[in-house]
């Protein structure tokens, strides 16, 4: 559920007094639009410098306990996937590690950053001061290569050096003499996503690789590369200006958001964004685009549908919700509930409850309610059916970038059969997520941000399907190097089988 940064924010009305120790400052879940392939790029390092602070160990440690704590209190899916005892030895093990007395923020970063990525969620992230990132990509420290890792394997996919090799489809083995596969051990475990994802890390990975490497192993201005057929060819790094396009380095832009055809008997629905910053971008209109293809379908007879959500990232729930009552007809629930912490439902009193409900204690933990000015928290309410349903065959396409809302839209279609699924795993929680309001608060001493979501947002299916993972595909089509290189779309090519065999 975005300026080119982790998390794009709508600020909305601050409570009027910090909800912890950190100063909290509330944002809404309206526009949370997590684009992972900004992730990366708005939270990379600071080449070592002796300009750089450098923070002794104790105050480092200090810092990460600090850090714990206010995670357990305000953090609804602080404990959502791991155990609050292996979380502790996580962390134990994590301090054990800082013994010098002259870490800078990268170094720091380094060793939270898989911490962070560990609890499970794709809303919580960990950046960098804005003037590092605009140091970096003013520098040749990027990789000018489009690598995809498949089956262990780092393959080339696309080559923006200037030079002949390696042409598409070299495999790497070793880069600056760390192994490919060392190199995937510590940045995989440092890109978050939902539960126990991999689809997402994996496609961000494809998407963001130069960055990754630059952040999470070094910001190397000189790239010795090692193949599978032993041959060692050296590149110059690149700027971050020199080779980011749209859906490499930076996030996609569409001409429209959204776009709906019909061809003979088959419709195609394609969705890029449920955001509603993104539709108006593209001088669209969600709800009247959603009513005007429903009713051609009906009024046409269409009774094959193929939806496209790959790389949706989400965005207003609202639309979301829109979009999934046209295949139903009868009501549905959406959200089983919302909840947060008890320090944060302590903290709606006095004049917070002019904006929001106090929080009720159900069942051993406190229920979000509905907010006195937005609708943005009432979809744990009854839904109702469109007025055009769609009855006929569905098919949806998916991938590890459909999250946040869009994950909740396919998790409710996926849980009532509404569909068959095509693709990979989507990167968004099957059961729901971590979002909501989203405070930005100050790691202090260091000068590094840490985006907090304080709400747990658990979708209305089953509790023990698909448990720490998204909506599973019925026919698994991942993206294969061999794929992106000759610009085949499977996916879509088995959908446009399947629907016409019906």
């Amino acid at each position: 559920m975005m300026t080119l940064t982790a998390i794009r924010f709508f600020k909305f009305l601050p409570i009027h007094k910090p909800l912890t120790s950190l100063r909290i400052i509330f944002k809404i879940k309206q526009m949370i639009h997590l684009i992972p392939l900004c992730i990366a790029f708005t939270n990379p390092v600071q080449p070592p410098s002796d300009s750089l602070p450098k923070y002794p160990a104790a105050a480092v440690i200090s810092m990460i306990n600090d850090l714990a704590k206010e995670l357990e209190q305000g953090h609804p899916g602080y404990y959502r996937y791991h155990s609050g005892s292996s979380t502790h030895q996580y962390l134990d093990s994590l301090k054990s590690t800082i013994t010098t007395d002259s870490l800078t923020e990268p170094d720091i970063y380094r060793k939270l950053k898989p911490f962070i990525a560990r609890i499970g969620c794709l809303h919580t992230a960990l950046s960098l001061p804005d003037a590092y990132v605009s140091h970096l990509n003013q520098q040749p420290n990027l990789l000018p290569l489009q690598v995809m890792f498949e089956n262990n394997q780092a393959i080339v996919t696309a080559n923006y050096s200037g030079q002949p090799e390696p042409a598409p489809g070299t495999v790497l083995t070793a880069i600056n003499g760390k192994s490919t596969l060392s190199i995937l051990d510590k940045i995989l475990p440092a890109i978050p996503s939902d539960g126990y994802n991999l689809t997402l890390k994996y496609k961000a990975l494809y998407h963001q690789f130069p960055l990754w490497y630059r952040s999470m192993i070094s910001p190397d201005t000189t790239f010795i590369l090692t193949t599978a057929d032993n041959k060692t060819i050296t590149l110059k790094g690149t700027r971050f200006i020199d080779i980011a396009h749209g859906g490499f380095l930076q996030e996609p832009t569409y001409t429209r958001t959204l776009d709906f055809r019909i061809n003979g008997n088959i419709a195609i629905l394609t969705i890029h964004s449920f955001a509603a910053s993104d539709i108006k971008k593209s001088g669209q209109h969600f709800s009247r685009f959603i009513d005007s293809a429903f009713l051609q379908l009906r009024q046409q007879g269409i009774r094959q549908l193929i939806i496209d959500l790959r790389g949706n990232t989400g965005g207003t729930d609202g639309n979301a919700v829109y979009f999934t009552r046209h295949f139903f007809e009868n009501p549905f629930r959406y959200w089983e509930r919302i909840t947060v912490t008890p320090a944060i439902a302590r903290q709606i009193k006095g004049i917070a409850r002019l904006f929001y409900r106090k929080p009720v204690l159900v069942n051993g933990e406190y229920q979000w309610q509905r907010s006195k000015i937005t609708r943005e928290f009432n979809y744990y309410a009854t839904q109702q059916p469109a007025t055009n349903t769609y009855t006929g065959k569905t098919f949806v396409l998916i991938d590890g970038f459909c999250m946040s809302s869009c994950a909740d839209a396919t998790a409710v279609l996926s849980a009532h059969r509404k569909a068959v699924f095509i693709g990979e795993e989507t990167g968004g929680g099957y059961q729901g997520n971590n979002s909501g309001m989203m405070p930005a608060v100050k790691l202090r001493p260091t000068r590094m941000m840490l985006t907090v979501p304080l709400q747990r947002y658990v979708t209305a299916v089953d509790s023990t399907v698909n448990k720490g993972h998204g909506t599973m595909p019925d026919y698994v089509v991942p993206l294969t190097a061999k794929a992106a290189i000759e610009k085949k779309d499977q996916p879509m090519e088995l959908a446009l089988r399947l629907a016409g065999a019906q």
